[in-house]
């Protein structure tokens, strides 16, 4: 298997997880809340002397041993890229989660994609909005929109593209390949399910293509198959100037963006970097936000009044609460791959658990972020009115900050 094909991740807990199979679920989930710094849960009937997998009860130690605090039936919100199916072509792979994956996500989509050197993912298009990261290595990228204004440019680790419903686009790798993350504003998109010009061209009789293009009929009738190039090498492009070219001016709103040119809103222990409609023109349908935590740092106790909060774990490790109103509470543990989902206006925090930073992705189906602080919102209300509801000390009401803490420190 040479170096652009796909990873295969082995969890560095797997050996300590490995040593608790001797011992039931409920001691082995007690002994990682412990170590995690979650009080252990004390029942009488918490263990599990049947059949389990110890390794993955290591990486879910909030489902295993919930805290207390949990109650009720929310849906899953957490599905791991690691547990989709791979598509593997000679030009990369790639691999999704939509709503058949993670049920609950409606209203959004992701695809995590890899290019070998010079791989080119086909030139097609959409009906759905496409946003994209770029996770490791470079790519070139063009589009089309639909007045005949051209689009070229290179993106970088780091770097975001947006490329509007129907826009005609292509990505291809540069000399070190690459590995991006596509997000798309419908949670039933299918990656298998795009416009390809290639399969559009198998499908047209050569007399009509010749007709179209004022050429013989004979220069048609040997595209090849569509599952040939869905993701294909070619040779590693040039400079970029050799691939631009003149015709109808460039696009008014540029389809890339580096988020390097947002200044962050800083914290204590992180660092949060809001791209929308406001500074990324194009991106009209996908908001996100760029977050930062240090470990023990936490995402504070917040709400999103607009839409649902898709997310993506890109490195380190979290726990995410979330309260669904009516009693409902879930916990979920997260690790750099795993998305996770937060429906509209349910209140959550997500909390680094690990040794390292923890930095994710906050998407939203919406032209603006929005969030709303609890903090904020009960230093904003009368003191008298919130003790009234909570029967909080005087020392908690003079703690309320006034001000938006995005990140909180340990």
């Amino acid at each position: 298997m040479n170096s652009f094909s796909r990873r295969r991740i082995l969890t560095a807990g797997a050996g300590a997880a490995g040593g608790l199979a001797a011992l039931s679920v409920g001691t082995a989930a007690n002994a990682l809340a412990a170590a995690a710094g979650q009080p252990a849960r004390v029942s009488p009937i918490g263990d599990d002397p049947g059949p389990h997998d110890p390794a993955r009860d290591g990486e879910e130690p909030d489902l295993v041993n919930p805290p207390r605090t949990d109650h009720g039936t929310l849906p899953n919100l957490k599905f791991s890229f690691s547990d989709s199916h791979v598509r593997e072509t000679d030009g990369g792979w790639t691999r999704q989660v939509t709503e058949r994956e993670l049920g609950i996500s409606k209203s959004i989509a992701g695809v995590d994609m890899r290019l070998v050197p010079g791989g080119v993912r086909e030139m097609h298009w959409h009906k759905q909005g496409e946003w994209s990261i770029m996770l490791a290595g470079a790519a070139r990228i063009t589009a089309v929109d639909q007045n005949g204004r051209n689009f070229i440019d290179d993106v970088n680790e780091g770097d975001l593209w947006y490329f509007p419903s129907g826009v005609p686009h292509s990505i291809q790798a540069l000399d070190q390949g690459c590995e991006f993350l596509l997000v798309f504003d419908d949670g039933s998109f299918n990656e298998d399910s795009t416009f390809l010009i290639s399969d559009w061209f198998k499908h047209v009789p050569p007399d009509v293509l010749a007709k179209n293009f004022s050429v013989p009929a004979n220069n048609f009738g040997h595209t090849p198959d569509p599952e040939e190039r869905y993701m294909f090498p070619l040779p590693v492009p040039g400079p970029i100037a050799s691939d631009r070219i003149i015709g109808n001016g460039t696009v008014p709103e540029s389809f890339s963006f580096r988020p390097s040119t947002v200044t962050p809103l800083t914290f204590r222990s992180g660092s949060v970097r809001i791209v929308d409609s406001s500074n990324f023109k194009a991106a009209k349908t996908l908001a996100a936000a760029i977050v930062e935590v240090e470990p023990g740092g936490m995402r504070e106790l917040h709400w999103h009044p607009n839409t649902d909060e898709w997310q993506y774990y890109i490195s380190g490790q979290a726990r995410m609460g979330v309260f669904g109103a009516s009693g409902d509470a879930r916990t979920f543990d997260y690790r750099a791959g795993d998305v996770g989902y937060v429906p509209f206006a349910m209140g959550h925090y997500i909390e680094n658990t690990g040794s390292t930073p923890l930095r994710f992705l906050e998407m939203f189906k919406a032209l603006r972020f929005e969030d709303v602080s609890l903090n904020q919102w009960m230093a904003l209300t009368p003191t008298k009115l919130v003790q009234g509801h909570l029967k909080l000390s005087d020392q908690v009401m003079k703690a309320l900050s006034k001000t938006k803490h995005s990140v909180i420190p340990a």
